[in-house]
């Protein structure tokens, strides 16, 4: 059987400084894609002249946009893609070398599946591993995406998708209120399309540089509200069956959130919420002190010298 063909489609915004990593991440594929497309969307970097470099070089495809947000890039390096399969990468990020191999591998082990993530670690400034997921599910997993179960790990990097999933579901949502949720929101609908696959390796490693969207409560909360107002508003008998308590779960990883950031009062009255939507979420937020306890444990062991530097293989 020929395996299908991979486009890389990167969307890039201000970040010259990482781009040749990313950029040279694909290169280095074992499985080799097809082809690979830059959306810069309207950066005021040097992203322009980095990649003047790889377009004359490796035929390196960039498409220029005005700012329209990561959700309108990955959608327009999409459309301008000519493989099977699509795979999107952030320009902060990179691919460790058998990312595509492993994940075609997968993918065209199931004729049903449609959509593949993988493991990933997430690394500071100074290139030392803070955590690492290596936990999916496979399978028909959209229930649990509403939920917010851990379904995939990192989508926007660690996709995998074919090409008449992404114009079944119709892209990204491109408003920019919808970051850093886009990526969520987009699974959500692809789940409810097709069966989706993992690969428990870690083959993508994601850099915390401080600016990441997520590390955003506030912009969190209003992109993920906004997500679920879309999503039920639809009226979606499947997803309305499960409103009540995913608001619950939401509120309840919005209480998290803001409490690790230090904000107590919005963590205490997203625990109100948490508990008025799903009551059954009590035992979770009665065993905050304990949970406490260990992250400070892990935090006393990390600084006593136990990080581990990036993975290069």
């Amino acid at each position: 059987m020929q395996k299908p063909s991979v486009s890389a489609v990167i969307p890039n915004y201000n970040y010259g400084r990482f781009l040749p990593e990313a950029v040279e991440s694909v290169l280095a594929q074992t499985y080799p894609c097809r082809e690979i497309i830059v959306v810069d969307d309207g950066s005021t970097d040097d992203s322009l002249e980095i990649l003047k470099v790889y377009e004359a070089r490796h035929g390196v495809k960039v498409i220029r946009q005005q700012n329209l947000g990561v959700g309108a890039a990955r959608n327009a390096g999409a459309r301008a893609s000519t493989g099977e399969l699509v795979a999107f990468l952030d320009a902060d990020d990179y691919w460790l070398p058998r990312k595509t191999e492993k994940q075609i591998e997968r993918l065209i082990s199931d004729k049903e599946f449609g959509f593949v993530t993988c493991g990933m670690q997430e690394f500071d400034a100074a290139g030392n591993v803070i955590r690492t997921y290596a936990e999916g599910m496979e399978g028909w997993h959209a229930d649990d995406i509403l939920l917010i179960k851990s379904v995939t790990a990192g989508p926007g990097s660690s996709s995998m998708l074919w090409r008449r999933i992404f114009e079944k579901v119709g892209g990204f949502d491109e408003r920019k209120e919808m970051h850093p949720s886009e990526d969520w929101e987009f699974s959500y609908r692809v789940a409810r399309a097709a069966k989706i696959a993992f690969v428990p390796e870690i083959l993508v490693a994601y850099r915390n540089h401080g600016g990441n969207g997520h590390l955003k409560v506030p912009r969190f909360e209003r992109a993920m509200l906004l997500a679920y107002e879309k999503i039920f508003r639809n009226g979606d008998m499947d997803a309305l069956k499960f409103r009540r308590k995913s608001y619950g779960n939401l509120y309840k990883t919005l209480a998290g959130s803001y409490l690790h950031a230090g904000q107590y009062g919005e963590f205490l009255k997203n625990t109100v919420k948490s508990l008025i939507y799903t009551p059954e979420n009590l035992p979770h937020f009665a065993a905050f002190p304990l949970r406490r306890l260990r992250k400070k444990d892990y935090e006393r062991t990390l600084a006593n010298g136990t990080k581990r530097k990036v993975r290069a293989d």
